[in-house]
């Protein structure tokens, strides 16, 4: 039981012990089955889940959510009861903390892949180098998801022994997993609180999917309130601005979630560069003749009302959102390329003794190196043998040359070349992940886009096959370090339990083979229910698809000499680079660390300006500053449920989602059985407009 929250917990401060993250924990637990089909089945459920709240989340704003605690959370809630019934119904033996590794291993790595249906692959088809429909594309989708989907996990292999063992990096989210399984199973206090804690998870997740399912039918009333319109309705014309320039409130748990989740200085960052842009730089674009929009009132308001987010120029001129685009995608490259290069002892030391040590277990060659210790808890029964993470590395290359030439007519050198540039790539992911629980996946794309323009513009590529290299090359090398960051965490976390890695290896393998055709289906049917996601020549979208926006974009500019950029807005951009580096560096060398909460995260301030609405921003910074007094006001209980609730609030709204999308898919029209009450009105008729 848990005392008033004012009060102590007793007991149960199991789930909130201090435990080093860089040793395992004591191995005295009972022995136990790991990787088992329950274990594999409830994984590959939740990681689904994960996945398509993913893609939802990631087409709103980039952002994705690994789904190690929500699968460490949800595995004990929903195994542990069955592990008391008959077999048949998958029980019938002992659960503990290891078997709750591979659920939670399973579900990461079937969540895992959802990365590129959010860019890569939306922006090949708003730059016309695929079918009419994914549908129509689904062998060539499935086979580069495929062969995408393994190399991060062969990759994790060998990085695991350097990265996990030797150099001990702390993994802040992996290390939070963990310390959660090893609660929840630690004693009869430490399983009540972990059923307390699915418990928050499910009825959260619920809740917000039932929320986000009925403000499908009622868009006025329950998400989006139009407070500048009505209030410029009411009487106050200039309140209009606030509706032109997207200052929307939009009540969306998942994005409430993201806020609590992603902390303060994440949201407050966004928050700030939404205003920064579409508040003071935007409106004065417009008003210095920079940039224009599209007139979108009439006689039945008289209300000045305009579209200002096309993300194509307007006769030749640019939009505010066409102009945004290029400072954004400049802050956040600099920002990240800024932060690994403060760090450029540790990276530069983990690229050098990682390649030493891979050597060394391909070789069979001691590795003389002895900077650091070896200390891998695991059997070498429990390992994964050299040759098989060796042989699956040859395998997926094999298959990638194949399937990219094939099917998108990628030259052989430039795949080999993606292959190489996903393994040094990945030592960026898993050190910035390892230190910072941030996976740098937005600098490492962009950076292997700027490799493969120059390389297919040096080469002298039409504009059409360069870009497709650009893509579908990028892709893979980006794709894969994101992954070995994902797969090494979960590493990490089994470091920790003293689970074993070669259960937690093909746990792996099933959750990636998964990911492939669940993240596709899942983009499918949001394709279908929201054709803007592929088409650019939308002008609104109720996604944002900030990444799809951004990887198009450098593409288009890597290779079509065409593209024309406002002078202005390529001197925003140096600025803005300019000074996401000092800031950064100042940072570093002369801020204390306690006080970085306080500096600017560019890379988010970065994703605002991409954005086509501001209702994520505020949304995130409602959730951060609830965070912030539910953990001031009454701390055991936010540590305890803060994290589950949050993780609910977000899985719930992305699965609501795929549920509104396969409704609309279905034929059902919301416009026709919902009200649009609340919503705003025609300028033409001065009837309600449907706003779902």
């Amino acid at each position: 039981m848990i005392a008033d929250e004012k009060g102590e917990v007793p007991v149960a401060e199991e789930v909130v012990a201090k435990r080093s993250p860089h040793q395992p924990f004591p191995d005295d637990m009972p022995a136990e089955q790991q990787l088992t089909v329950r274990a594999c089945v409830v994984g590959v459920i939740v990681g689904g889940i994960i996945c398509a709240s993913n893609v939802y989340l990631g087409l709103k704003t980039g952002f994705t959510f690994g789904a190690g605690l929500v699968g460490a959370i949800f595995g004990f809630g929903l195994v542990k009861p069955l592990s008391n019934l008959p077999w048949y119904f998958g029980g019938g033996s002992y659960f503990g903390p290891k078997e709750n590794c591979t659920v939670q291993t399973v579900a990461t790595a079937t969540s895992a892949l959802g990365s590129m249906w959010v860019s890569a692959v939306p922006a090949m088809y708003q730059l016309g180098l695929l079918g009419d429909s994914p549908v129509d594309d689904a062998g060539r989708l499935i086979s580069l998801a495929v062969v995408t989907s393994y190399y991060g996990l062969f990759f994790a292999v060998p990085l695991r022994r350097y990265f996990v063992i030797k150099y001990k990096l702390t993994f802040p989210s992996p290390t939070a997993a963990a310390v959660t399984i090893r609660s929840m199973h630690d004693s009869v206090g430490g399983a009540e609180i972990g059923k307390k804690q699915a418990i928050v998870t499910l009825v959260s997740f619920v809740c917000a999917m039932l929320f986000c399912v009925a403000q499908w039918f009622a868009p006025g009333i329950l998400h989006d309130w139009h407070l500048g319109y009505w209030i410029a309705h009411a009487g106050v014309p200039s309140a209009i601005a606030m509706e032109n320039w997207a200052w929307i409130l939009e009540w969306t748990p998942a994005f409430f979630g993201a806020g609590m989740l992603s902390g303060p200085n994440a949201s407050y960052s966004m928050f700030f560069g939404s205003f920064l842009a579409y508040g003071i730089i935007g409106p004065q674009l417009v008003k210095n003749g920079l940039a224009v929009g599209r007139f979108n009132g009439g006689n039945a308001t008289n209300l000045d009302e305009w579209l200002y987010f096309g993300a194509n120029p307007i006769k030749g001129r640019a939009t505010p959102r066409f102009w945004m685009l290029w400072p954004g995608v400049a802050m956040m490259l600099a920002h990240s390329l800024a932060e690994m290069a403060m760090n450029y002892k540790s990276l530069g030391n983990a690229i050098r003794l990682g390649v030493a040590e891979i050597v060394s277990l391909v070789t069979r060659k001691e590795n003389t190196n002895t900077e650091v210790d070896d200390e891998d808890p695991a059997t070498p029964a429990e390992r994964v043998a050299t040759w098989e993470w060796v042989l699956g590395v040859f395998i997926s290359t094999i298959f990638s040359i194949i399937v990219l030439k094939v099917q998108f007519d990628v030259p052989v050198g430039h795949t080999i070349l993606a292959v190489i540039l996903a393994f040094l790539f990945s030592f960026i992911g898993i050190q910035a992940s390892g230190d910072t629980d941030i996976n740098p996946i937005s600098a490492v794309a962009k950076l292997s886009q700027l490799v493969f323009g120059g390389i297919t513009k040096s080469q002298g590529f039409a504009v059409a096959p360069a870009q497709t290299i650009n893509l579908v090359a990028g892709s893979v090398a980006g794709s894969a370090a994101y992954h070995s960051a994902d797969m090494v965490g979960d590493l990490k976390t089994g470091y920790l339990l003293n689970a074993s890695p070669r259960s937690q290896f093909y746990g792996q393998v099933v959750g990636a083979l998964f990911s492939a055709f669940i993240g596709f289906g899942v983009y499918v049917v949001f394709s279908k229910a929201y054709p803007c996601i592929n088409d650019s020549s939308y002008e609104t979208c109720a996604f944002g698809i900030p990444s799809v926006t951004s990887w198009a974009a450098v593409a288009k500019v890597l290779t079509d000499s065409s593209i024309s950029i406002p002078t202005s807005s390529l001197y925003a951009a140096l600025v803005f680079m300019i000074l996401a580096v000092l800031t950064t560096v100042v940072k570093h060398f002369w801020i204390p660390s306690k006080y970085h909460i306080f500096v600017p995260n560019w890379t988010a301030m970065g994703v605002a300006f991409v954005l086509n609405t501001q209702t994520y921003s505020i949304a995130m910074a409602i959730g951060a500053t609830f965070a912030i007094v539910w953990g001031k006001w009454r701390p055991k209980s936010y540590e305890l449920f803060g994290l589950a609730l949050a993780s609910g609030l977000t899985a719930g709204e992305g699965f609501s989602g795929l549920i509104t999308a396969i409704f609309s898919v279905a034929g059902l029209d919301n416009s026709v059985i919902g009200t649009s009450i609340g919503c705003t009105l025609d300028g033409t008729t001065g009837e309600y407009v449907f706003c779902g």
